[in-house]
């Protein structure tokens, strides 16, 4: 299974696919290298939220920065 499709998966996409691996993941039934190969998806996915929250709180940031600078210049 090959991780590389997870950089193209938006917040939304690669949260719910991560519900779905740890509930997975959770239930057992797999054997090792399944279980491993499944694991790492998870991880990839939940960097990719990780990216996703880190990108919005800098636009957030910047949103409420701009908004500083024009109430100063009033």
């Amino acid at each position: 299974m090959s991780n590389a499709d997870v950089a193209e998966l938006g917040y939304e996409a690669a949260r719910d696919e991560l519900v779905v691996v740890v509930k997975t993941l959770e239930l057992g039934g797999l054997d090792l290298d399944e279980s491993l190969a499944l694991w790492e998806r998870g991880e990839a996915l939940a960097k990719r939220c990780e990216e996703h929250l880190a990108g919005a709180r800098r636009r957030v940031e910047q949103a409420l920065a701009h908004a500083d600078d024009d109430s100063s210049d009033e």
